[in-house]
C-alpha cells in the first residue's frame, strides 16, 4: 500500500532537510510535513516542492497531536544524531536521540493510521573493539563501545522501536544503520577530523574505516518512504580505507602518538570547539568498524552508489582540501632524511 502523508523528523538537519525536499518534490504523496525545532536549511526551503515545515519539539507530547490531526500513515525518523561534528550539550542531544524517540513511537501507536516507520539508526550499536568481528552482520550482537555514549543512546533506541513492533506488528519497520556517512556538504566528526592539518592517530593502530556517501544515505531513506522494506539493514559503502590511506588521501599529516594521550587531545580539540572526540569516535579510530551490505543489496534492493574510496574522494574534492605539504618538498625531505640516516649528517632545510 504507498504511502500518501509523511511526517520527516530532523529536517533542520543535512540529511533530514534533503529528504524532506526530494519527497516534497515527489507526486505520489499527497502531503509531506517536515518537523524540527529549527527550520530547514534556506536552500532546502527553496526546493521543498509541496512539502511543509512545522516547528515542533519531538520531545513533547504535543507530537501525538501533529500526527493525528495531519492524518500521517508513514514516519521517516531521522533525527537521531550518532556522530555530532563539534562539541554540543550532550543532555539535550540524549533527550533528542532517547526521549524524542520515545514520544514519536508513543504517538505511531497510539494513531490507527500509522503503518509505516522509518527509522535513521547507527552501525555504531555494533561498538569497536579488539574483540569486534572483522565484519558485522545485521544478527551481530550490539556492544555499545561506552556506558553514557551516542552509540548507547541508538541501542536504546532500537529496543523501543523492537517494542513498537511487538505492540503493532501492523506498522512496517524499516531500520538503517548507517555506518559514518561523508560528502562534501556533510558535518560530521570525521569530516573535521580529516580537515585538520594535523591528524593525531594511535601509535601502532592502523583502523579500517569503512563510509557512506551522503546521497547513498538519502537514497535509502527516499526507497524506505516510499516502498515497504521491512527489516533491519547495514547501509555502507563497498570497500575500505586504512585510517593511513584517507590521512593521505587527505593531504594531512598524521600524528602517532601513544594511545594513553589521545583522551588528552581529544579533551583540547573539544574545548577549542573544532572536533567532539567522544568515546566511540576514539575506539573506532583505534579498531575501526566494517559492516556487511549483503542484505541491504538483495533484500532491500540498493547497491550503494559510492565505494568508500570515491566517497572519500568526492569529501576531499569538494571541501577543497589541499595538500599540507607539497607534494615535490616532501619527496625532497624525505630523500634528505634518507641520506642523513645513512651519512650520520643533519638535515639541512
Amino acid at each position: 500500500m504507498p504511502s500518501n502523508i509523511v511526517l520527516v523528523t530532523g529536517v533542520g538537519g543535512e540529511l533530514g532537510g534533503k529528504l524532506l525536499a526530494r519527497l516534497g518534490n515527489n507526486p505520489e504523496f499527497e502531503r509531506v510535513i517536515g518537523v524540527d525545532t529549527t527550520p530547514p536549511p534556506k536552500a532546502v526551503m527553496q526546493r521543498m516542492g509541496h512539502a511543509e515545515f512545522v516547528r515542533a519539539d519531538i520531545r513533547n507530547p504535543l507530537i501525538a497531536k501533529v500526527i493525528s490531526t495531519a492524518q500521517v500513515d508513514t514516519v521517516v525518523h531521522a533525527s537521531t544524531t550518532a556522530h555530532p561534528a563539534g562539541p554540543g550539550r550532550r543532555t539535550a542531544i540524549k533527550e533528542v536521540n532517547v526521549i524524542g524517540t520515545m514520544r514519536l513511537l508513543a504517538a505511531c501507536q497510539r494513531s490507527p493510521l500509522v503503518r509505516k516507520l522509518v527509522v535513521k539508526s547507527t552501525a555504531a550499536v555494533y561498538g569497536a573493539s579488539a574483540r569486534s568481528q572483522a565484519v558485522f552482520t545485521e544478527d551481530s550482537e550490539l556492544i555499545p563501545t561506552s556506558s553514557s555514549g551516542y552509540a548507547k543512546d541508538a541501542v536504546e533506541m532500537e529496543g523501543y522501536v523492537r517494542g513498537l513492533s511487538r505492540r503493532r506488528p501492523d506498522i512496517t519497520v524499516t531500520m538503517a544503520r548507517m555506518i559514518n556517512m561523508i560528502g562534501p556538504e556533510v558535518d560530521t566528526v570525521l569530516a573535521r577530523y580529516f580537515a585538520l592539518p594535523v591528524v593525531p592517530t594511535v601509535f601502532g593502530y592502523d583502523a579500517r574505516i569503512q563510509l557512506l556517501h551522503s546521497a547513498d544515505a538519502l537514497a535509502v531513506m527516499e526507497i524506505a518512504a516510499l516502498e515497504d522494506k521491512p527489516g533491519v539493514f547495514n547501509v555502507g559503502s563497498e570497500g575500505v580505507l586504512t585510517l593511513s590511506q584517507a590521512i593521505r588521501r587527505a593531504g594531512r599529516i598524521g600524528l602517532p602518538m601513544p594511545r594513553s594521550v589521545v583522551p588528552s587531545v581529544g579533551k583540547l580539540l573539544r574545548g577549542a570547539r573544532v572536533v567532539d572526540f567522544s568515546a566511540d569516535q576514539v575506539r573506532l579510530l583505534n579498531f575501526g568498524r566494517v559492516v556487511d551490505i549483503t542484505k541491504l543489496k538483495q533484500e532491500f534492493g540498493y547497491t550503494p552508489r559510492w565505494t568508500t574510496r570515491e566517497a572519500f574522494d568526492d569529501y576531499i574534492q569538494g571541501r577543497g582540501l589541499r595538500p599540507v605539504l607539497d607534494g615535490q618538498r616532501l619527496a625532497g625531505l624525505a630523500r634528505k632524511v634518507a641520506v642523513a640516516a645513512a651519512t650520520g649528517q643533519a638535515v639541512g632545510r
